[in-house]
């Protein structure tokens, strides 16, 4: 267990303080911030995976911000879609797929929002965006605390770093430095890894949450055709149907989609 003292240095130690003479005496200079950014260092050199780095980042921010009850990555492509290629909580994937098609919410803010980045909701049933607000508080989240990644200066970003909360102001104490930091190490972890291979982004996770936007997208066109839905009932029609038969919203549309010559 991590003592308050501890903490305390780290965070003295980020700050650029000093530590006093006694304490640079009694140890070396090392603490739980340390070892974990060391870890994210060390797989940044050994992952060759977007996946696998961001994968760490996110267990980094679980284990440093123990507040947050689920933590996710949004990647926006230059394409202008949005994804969610990790998360700890399949809860944060809803959250964070109905931000994209609403087109409001703190992660998607979070890319259109200069100089730090930071979007802060300490309570999601006041928040400023009505259609996802109420879906999120139906779905028992209480606040969110969302830093964007790089560039800073010239939205949109490459994505933003989302926590969540199942209380409302549970994530007012969050440290912005540190949460700005996590950011930068996700943003290095996306930039090592395009080196290696421009096509990462298409691999494994990013790919599958990509085709389950098709389908959705698909579903979506065959219901407002056939019963004259917009397209925001006719994503509510399968939100609904995911709720009530407690299935993946993506299985749902891919089922309507695949039957759809039987109905």
């Amino acid at each position: 267990m991590v003592s308050e003292q501890e903490w305390v240095k780290e965070r003295q130690l980020f700050a650029g303080v000093a530590p006093s003479a006694d304490q640079a005496a009694a140890e070396p200079w090392t603490g739980p911030l340390a070892h974990e950014f060391a870890k994210v260092a060390h797989l940044l050199l050994d992952s060759p995976t977007v996946a696998g780095v961001l994968d760490r980042v996110v267990g980094a921010v679980k284990a440093l911000v123990p507040e947050a009850d689920f933590v996710s990555i949004t990647l926006r492509t230059k394409e202008g879609r949005y994804t969610t290629p990790v998360r700890t909580d399949e809860l944060a994937d809803r959250l964070d797929e109905l931000q994209y098609t609403f087109d409001e919410g703190p992660c998607v803010h979070a890319t259109r929002t200069s100089g730090e980045g930071i979007v802060d909701v300490p309570d999601v049933s006041a928040g400023p965006w009505p259609r996802w607000a109420s879906e999120a508080a139906a779905l028992g989240v209480g606040s969110v605390f969302a830093v964007g990644l790089v560039p800073a200066d010239d939205p949109p970003r490459l994505g933003a770093l989302n926590l969540y909360s199942r209380q409302s102001h549970a994530l007012d104490k969050v440290d912005r430095d540190l949460s700005i930091v996590l950011a930068s190490h996700a943003t290095v972890a996306l930039a090592a890894t395009t080196a290696m291979t421009s096509a990462e982004f298409e691999h494994a996770q990013l790919r599958a949450a990509l085709e389950s936007r098709d389908v959705i997208g698909q579903a979506k066109g065959i219901l407002m055709q056939r019963r004259g839905l917009s397209a925001e009932g006719a994503f509510d029609l399968l939100r609904r149907t995911s709720q009530d038969l407690n299935i993946k919203l993506a299985k749902v549309a891919e089922l309507f989609v695949n039957s759809r010559h039987d109905i």
